[in-house]
């Protein structure tokens, strides 16, 4: 049966769940159930309802999920690809760290994208992902590229979904850290916000000078999409005051042009826990409110375009002064220590979630914007930016729990607000013109997790065009729900059900690799990846076949002073050449070629000793370059099991005195 759709299943499901319950009840009169079905049930203690989520989520050998969830990787750097309603780990994808199933990080073309968001200095082995985010044309995803931040590094990867590989990482030269990327609604400009506010232009300062030296910033990031890739000329910074920066997001339709930010912090506080100061934690959360950001982006980029920006470390800076005299940068009071920051599909409400705050605010931006006509101040910041007056530009609040943080929309006019403290996802209704009257601006339903909740992600949940169906919960703790292996514990994705009225939690799944933040999730067929490269001796980083490929029958050595070049070929089961001779102290250029054409014909290519690891899909061409350092007889090897005769691909590298 095919499990794409419930129609498919509707007498399936009818016929199943019968059985289930008469296996949990016992038999009725003219039924019964197959002994092994009841005993099976009978066996793991299933109740009906957990039959049912095992039903909905299974997806037989050989059938497809529905949809595509992107997360990030947290501490490993990476992005994590899973299957809905599965939940499947379908793929890793190496980012911001080398990845050696991928080979990613050993080759030429991938060490090339690595040392891209490295300064000279540094040799960067880890990042902190944070927050992917789809392409976007006219406010929906379109599956195309991936982009995803290093919150330790203040960098920005770029992701090709035709070959799920990183192609580019940018490093922004004035943050010492960032929180996030976001698209605007065609995907001009990848947004990152910085966290923490550090020196600007950054260098040394001391923590003392502070409220003086420090700035945080927006940097909007130019994007290319024939190129696939981010244009620094054509980039541009807004400096902002030193608070820190959190989550952002573009507006979209009605608020199309504007960027919200929330910020935390504005108090300041620098710590000195050894002077007797108040901890940091403490500090940062004096106040009763913090800022809401609200950034005219299109009026800064034109600003920008006019000459009126400075280059500070290569990229153009809107200034603080100029950002408020021309109307580009105001602030709304916003519930202290506020995480969540996320627009309504029609672009007319934008929801804060406060950590110390029961309530969801719910942000007018028609408010917003008869508040800046009006100029409805309640006063100016220390930097001069005009805060617009709350109650001039709150639609509404929602007292959703304990601890509210992140947003996401269904396709029904709700939201779904994760709840840290509660552990919980609330549902609660939009305003007008998603919910009218009574029904308007009130929880309808509330559901556990387990445990500690951080974001969440829903399917399309973010976009336009949300579509219901599914929610994941990104857990901080998973406490008793796994067995433990050791006293560092997995992180727990929950998948929920919220097609109906009444949420329903389905399955969990153990994230054992890092610490996953945000998701977001596309269908299935709206990503065209590729099955096998499109020509054989396609280069990875430029999409094309590269000149240095060969094709079969060309394979060759050549020998340059001191450099051997070696052109490769690789097909089941055999390296062309498979016997390489040099000598100590010699360069060796290998160029190799994957000549296979049939999907999944995946070779690997190893040399022992030599810390050189490649995957060579089908058609993909790689290069890797290295230093005869180490006399001996090395073998090379294919490191993927590609025939019967896996074993016997094979070679030897001599490496003579």
């Amino acid at each position: 049966m095919k499990l794409r759709s419930w129609g498919g299943l509707a007498v399936a499901a009818v016929v199943i769940l019968t059985l289930i319950v008469l296996a949990t009840r016992g038999t009725t009169t003219g039924q019964s159930v197959p002994r092994e079905l009841q005993e099976l049930i009978q066996a793991r203690g299933l109740t009906p309802d957990q039959a049912r989520a095992a039903l909905q989520t299974y997806v037989p050998p050989g059938k497809y999920d529905d949809y595509l969830m992107f997360s990030s990787g947290g501490q490993s750097g990476q992005v994590l690809v899973f299957g809905l309603p599965s939940m499947r780990l379908l793929r890793v994808i190496g980012v911001f760290t080398p990845e050696p199933w991928q080979g990613y990080g050993f080759s030429k073309e991938s060490r090339a994208v690595l040392g891209e968001g490295e300064a000279p200095e540094d040799v960067l082995t880890w990042g902190d992902t944070h927050h992917p985010a789809i392409s976007e044309t006219n406010g929906d995803y379109d599956g195309q590229f991936l982009f995803i931040n290093d919150k330790a590094n203040a960098r920005v990867a770029v992701i090709d979904l035709r070959d799920f590989a990183t192609k580019q990482i940018v490093r922004n030269p004035n943050a010492a850290s960032n929180h996030g990327t976001v698209v605007s609604p065609n995907t001009d400009y990848v947004l990152e916000a910085t966290q923490y506010a550090a020196p600007f232009p950054f260098r040394y300062a001391p923590v003392a000078s502070y409220n003086d030296s420090f700035r945080g910033l927006a940097t909007f990031w130019k994007f290319d999409r024939a190129r696939g890739r981010i244009d620094r000329s054509k980039s541009f910074q807004i400096e902002l005051p030193p608070y820190w920066q959190d989550l952002a997001d573009f507006g979209k339709l009605e608020s199309d042009g504007w960027v919200f930010m929330n910020s935390f912090n504005t108090e300041r506080a620098t710590g000195g826990t050894l002077d007797k100061q108040p901890p940091i934690e403490i500090g940062a959360s004096a106040r009763d409110m913090d800022y809401l950001h609200i950034i005219n982006w299109k009026k800064a980029a034109e600003l920008v375009a006019a000459g009126k920006a400075r280059t500070v470390n290569g990229i153009r800076v809107l200034s603080l002064a100029d950002a408020v005299t021309n109307g580009v940068l105001y602030f709304a009071p916003q519930p202290k220590s506020p995480h969540g920051n996320d627009v309504a599909p029609r672009g007319d409400y934008i929801v804060v979630g406060g950590k110390l705050d029961p309530n969801v605010t719910i942000y007018s931006f028609k408010m917003i914007q008869d508040a800046i006509r009006a100029k409805a101040f309640a006063g100016k910041d220390p930097y001069g930016v005009p805060i617009l007056a709350f109650d001039r530009v709150v639609a509404a609040q929602v007292k959703v729990g304990l601890g509210p943080l992140h947003t996401m929309f269904d396709d029904k006019g709700n939201g779904y607000t994760s709840i840290f403290l509660d552990s919980a996802v609330t549902k609660w209704s939009l305003g007008e013109p998603y919910h009218r009257g009574d029904a308007a601006w009130k929880v309808v339903d509330k559901v556990s997790v387990q445990y500690n909740i951080g974001h969440l992600s829903a399917v399309t949940g973010d976009t336009i065009k949300p579509g219901g169906k599914y929610l994941v919960a990104l857990n901080k703790w998973s406490v008793d729900q796994f067995k433990n292996i050791g006293p560092l514990f997995p992180q727990n994705l929950q998948l929920i059900d919220i097609s109906g009225e009444k949420m329903r939690l389905l399955s969990s799944t153990p994230v054992g690799l890092a610490e996953p933040h945000l998701a977001q999730i596309i269908p299935m067929d709206r990503v065209k990846a590729w099955t096998t490269y499109p020509a054989a001796g396609t280069n990875p980083l430029t999409m094309k076949v590269d000149p240095q490929a060969i094709k079969a029958g060309q394979a060759r050595i050549e020998r340059r002073g001191t450099t051997v070049e070696v052109w490769m070929t690789a097909m089941r089961s055999h390296f062309t050449p498979d016997r390489i001779r040099v000598k100590k102290g010699d360069t060796v250029i290998l160029h190799i070629t994957n000549i296979e054409r049939a999907k999944d014909a995946i070779h690997g290519f190893a040399i022992d000793r030599y810390n050189v690891n490649l995957s060579l899909e089908p058609g993909k061409y790689e290069t890797v370059t290295f230093r005869a350092t180490k006399v001996g007889t090395f073998p090379f090897y294919c490191t993927e099991f590609c025939s019967a005769l896996h074993l016997e691909m094979v070679g030897y590298l001599e490496v003579t005195p």
